[in-house]
């Protein structure tokens, strides 16, 4: 046995035969799966570390992070001009639209994630989103719009679950932090789309609803033109200039060991290092004698996992109580923010404009909306740095680590929508609004890391799925809560009742004490 593997460990990475069945029976995973997995932590943090490889998949994935909210922002961005020009019965029903294509898009990707595993998911979504975003400016009906924006949906709805476990399976515990970072990614794509809509919907949209051909209408196909090329140019750095590897753990998880060290020792070449871990050592460490698994062709492995798709990567996240607790915390969170955070941001530009008539220009309207996009970006960093305190800091456990950090953000977030609602001048609209700009995105810094923290990597996809799914599930009941709310109110579908405001607020204080009762604290842990 190597140096490395004689090393004592922190007690957080023991895989003694004692500390490996009791944590099969907490976290439902196999005992095997566990050693080996702790010990590719090992290796990871002392052989190979953070280096080139984890650099170029941070900003991939980050890029992943970012088309994700440039599609969310992109359609709330649209919504004055195509109720304008296309004079739909409700404009929100293209925000019902893009949302059916999440929903399906999250459970679709995250759970073939865990079935046939990241590479894929990981390199189609973005072409998805791009060419059909492309298409979708040139829609000359809302039901052409509509449709060809839950195809958009669909393709960058598998972004945020795929993306963040595949950057977590690569990355040694010293750098875990940086998986908050990654939300940072997520602000800067509402801060890149609402740049580009700010000149173009600003400059090329028509003045008055009542005379708006497409000729005089441009900007916001010119946006979603722009937004669909960067995201094929996102894809082509994926799929082509960079050379993903399958996860090791995915592939342990699938008894595919030789394989998991082919990875890690590319990825240590790549980094400028060697590893000295093999496969008779990872079986070794779990206990096993594991023949070498045999090569199957994509066919074949894609017909073997569908032949055995069930619950098999859903139960064992409710294997015990508490981790069921903490799922079920967890998911139900997701839900929750999903639909307060489109009730407010999804229709951003129409309070915007709404909310002091008075000035409610096209071009103060955006430049506003870049505004409160710019304070989402420190949001992520706070989220971050407080992410990285907690793992240094073993105070943070008794302080509540992510937990804590979490619920303090989403509680402030409800109170500045209740505040928003009382907002009379333009100043205290965009005063209140960046205000929860930068407390949601602190917020979902931290939420984003804990949730694939908290899942083992045999059904992190699958986990990181349901959550997502969730999200965009209840994310759907948005614009018809909009509807229903402006319209008991007597208002048009521009209008400016609070309603769905004082909705959002709700949630999103009742998700902040949610967050206090989650009984796994995943700071200063390596995940699984």
């Amino acid at each position: 046995m190597n140096d490395i593997e004689k090393e004592s460990d922190p007690p957080e990475l023991a895989y003694s035969s004692e500390s490996l069945s009791v944590a099969a029976r907490e976290d439902g995973v196999s005992a095997a799966y566990e050693a080996k997995s702790r010990l590719i932590n090992e290796h990871l943090q002392n052989e190979i570390g953070f280096g080139r490889y984890q650099l170029q998949l941070f900003i991939l994935t980050g890029l992943g992070w970012a088309a994700d909210n440039i599609w969310l922002q992109g359609v709330a961005i649209i919504l004055p001009q195509v109720q304008s020009e296309l004079h739909p019965v409700r404009v929100e029903f293209t925000t019902l639209s893009l949302y059916v294509g999440l929903i399906l898009g999250a459970s679709t990707w995250g759970i073939l994630a865990d079935l046939i595993g990241r590479r894929l998911s990981f390199n189609i979504t973005l072409f998805i989103a791009g060419v059909f975003g492309v298409a979708a400016g040139g829609a000359n009906n809302f039901t052409t719009l509509a449709s060809l924006v839950a195809c958009v949906g669909f393709g960058v709805g598998g972004n945020l679950p795929v993306d963040g476990a595949i950057f977590l399976e690569f990355i040694p515990k010293s750098h875990q932090w940086l998986l908050t970072l990654l939300s940072a990614w997520w602000a800067l794509g509402q801060l890149f789309a609402s740049l580009i809509a700010w000149p173009l919907i600003g400059n090329f949209s028509c003045a008055s609803a009542n005379d708006c051909p497409k000729s005089s209408n441009m900007g916001w196909r010119y946006t979603f033109y722009v937004l669909g090329g960067v995201t094929l140019i996102m894809w082509i750095l994926r799929y082509v200039v960079f050379d993903l590897q399958e996860s090791p753990k995915y592939l342990i998880g699938r008894g595919q060991d030789e394989k998991a060290i082919k990875v890690l020792q590319h990825i240590a070449r790549v980094n400028g290092k060697t590893i000295t871990l093999t496969a008779e050592s990872l079986r070794k460490a779990s206990g096993t004698q594991d023949a070498a698994s045999t090569s199957l062709t994509t066919r074949q492995l894609i017909q073997q996992s569908f032949s055995s798709v069930s619950l098999s990567h859903v139960k064992p996240l409710f294997s015990t109580r508490r981790l069921a607790i903490n799922t079920t915390i967890t998911i139900a969170l997701w839900g929750l923010i999903g639909l307060a955070y489109p009730l407010f941001n999804g229709f951003i530009t129409l309070y915007l404009t709404t909310q002091v008539p008075s000035d409610s220009s096209i071009s103060t309207t955006y430049r506003n909306y870049s505004i409160i996009s710019v304070m989402g970006v420190p949001g992520s960093i706070i989220a971050c740095l407080v992410v990285d305190w907690s793992r240094k800091n073993r105070s943070a456990f008794a302080m509540g680590g992510r937990k804590v950090t979490m619920a303090v953000s989403t509680a402030l977030t409800g109170v500045f929508l209740f505040l928003f609602t009382t907002s009379k001048t333009n100043a205290a609209v965009l005063g209140y609004s960046c205000a929860s700009g930068l407390t949601q995105n602190a917020m979902y810094g931290v939420l984003y890391a804990y949730t694939p923290e908290v899942f083992p990597a045999p059904h992190r996809g699958t986990g990181d799925a349901l959550c997502s799914a969730f999200n965009r599930i209840t994310g759907i009941l948005a614009p018809v809560i909009k509807i229903v709310t402006t319209t008991a109110a007597g208002t048009a579908a521009n209008g400016s009742a609070n309603g769905p405001i004082f909705v959002s607020a709700s949630l999103f204080l009742v998700a902040a004490i949610l967050m206090l009762f989650l009984p796994i604290e995943t700071a200063g842990k390596a995940a699984l």
